[in-house]
């Protein structure tokens, strides 16, 4: 009986440990391992072969390794959180997993946004191969057109300069605030070819002062001012032989420079107005050229897009860029998107409508298709960046609701556009 009265008691207690053991598992906020419960129950059997002492000494420890297990969970959820806020497909930071305590560096790279009103335009189509380009003037040296990847190109015959061919090429042609861009060709194993832009018509207009730009593969520089392209290997002549993609802005007196999908200058004040730009090529291989030039614009750049947006109801962008008759996006279309991007962000109110425009180049059934197709990639590209699918829409209009005329190539390259138009 006294054994009995003994065990009793003991075996109760157990009975209510494994019983609080067991809700302490089963609770979602305070999780183990199957390895964990099968020690605790281990202990707790232990406990019954012991005195009551035992078993609170037994429970005592199962409760403080769950603890310590418990914090360490934490302090990893921590880390991996820290981990992955730094990451960003619009910021460049430096923080590793390694290096979690190191402060994140974060630079927007790349902010360029296109003029939205084309001044000069020159997609070289319908040009001669051989023949001079028909809408440059010659300063210099020898250019010439050739086909070089199935497309029209500008060749620069060594030491060659050029400049847009307009009815008053004296007079400035420049806004206050405007965009140049063109791909430039850099060939292999050198690093003297450049291609150089100045801030006036050297051959039509007094020069200006303003420091030229020139461009190289891996650099830019603009007088003092020179920025090396990220990952460039600045002490070899080697590198990837390709299109290069040039972007220019030019804000009253700020300049910045934009070589690919970085900014590499960043002038915030210039004394001189820019007038008229020159493009010159140099290179010190007879057998190459100079270099080789395409899509080249300079347009007219103003209000920012929730300005624009305020004022008319829409924005209006001929800066979204697609492969030639396709729907595939260019990567330089990625400024504009990325603001839109940022601006439905901060205003949820807003909603759009994704319209595509075409010139009345080609086939009418084939532009509305093509118009379709392109609306609904830039209506995607804005959902995969994060923006909720019921707040977009996409339509095509083809090449019936041209806003230029479509005699010019600038008015051809105002007619092919997309709009943001709310809804």
């Amino acid at each position: 009986m006294r054994k009995t009265a003994i065990i009793l008691p003991l075996i109760l207690m157990s009975f209510f440990c494994h019983q609080m053991c067991a809700a302490q598992i089963n609770d979602p906020a305070k999780r183990t391992t199957k390895k964990g419960e099968a020690r605790v129950n281990k202990n707790i059997d232990k406990g019954i072969d012991k005195s009551l002492d035992g078993v609170e000494k037994g429970l005592g420890n199962i409760f403080k390794k769950k603890d310590k297990e418990a914090n360490k969970e934490t302090k990893a959820d921590k880390t991996t959180e820290t981990i992955n806020a730094s990451k960003s497909p619009e910021e460049t930071t430096d923080n590793t997993p390694n290096q979690q305590d190191k402060p994140a560096l974060v630079w927007s790279k790349y902010d360029f946004i296109p003029g939205e009103k084309v001044i000069f335009e020159d997609n070289l189509l319908d040009e001669e191969n051989g023949e001079f380009p028909s809408r440059w003037d010659l300063v210099k040296g020898n250019v010439e057109i050739a086909e070089f990847e199935g497309e029209n190109v500008i060749m620069f015959r060594v030491l060659s300069t050029i400049v847009p061919y307009l009815k008053n090429p004296a007079q400035d042609y420049l806004p206050d605030i405007f965009t140049l861009e063109f791909d430039g060709y850099f060939f292999e194993n050198t690093n003297y070819q450049n291609y150089s832009i100045y801030f006036h018509d050297i051959k039509n207009q007094k020069n200006t002062g303003i420091n030229n730009v020139q461009i190289y593969w891996n650099q830019v520089k603009h007088g003092k001012t020179q920025s090396w392209y990220p990952d460039a290997n600045k002490s070899s002549f080697c590198k990837t032989e390709g299109w290069y993609h040039f972007s220019l802005l030019f804000n009253k007196r700020a300049l910045k420079v934009y070589l690919n999908d970085t900014r590499l200058i960043n002038v915030p004040n210039i004394s001189g107005n820019p007038q008229g730009l020159t493009i010159y090529a140099s290179y010190n291989s007879h057998e190459k050229g100079g270099g080789m030039i395409k899509n080249i614009r300079i347009a007219e750049a103003g209000q920012k897009l929730y300005d624009k947006f305020l004022q008319d109801g829409k924005i209006i962008s001929n800066g979204i860029r697609f492969d030639v008759n396709k729907a595939t996006l260019r990567a330089e279309s990625m400024g504009i998107i990325n603001e839109i991007v940022k601006m439905m962000n901060d205003h949820p109110e807003i909603n759009f409508s994704v319209e595509g425009h075409t010139d009345s180049d080609g086939n009418d059934a084939m532009n509305q298709t093509l118009s379709e197709q392109r609306a609904a990639t830039v209506a995607n590209t804005l959902i995969d960046l994060g923006i909720g699918k019921s707040r977009l829409t996409s339509t095509g209009w083809g090449e019936t609701k041209p806003i230029d005329s479509n005699t010019t190539p600038e008015g051809k390259a105002n007619n092919r556009r997309v709009e943001f138009v709310k809804k």
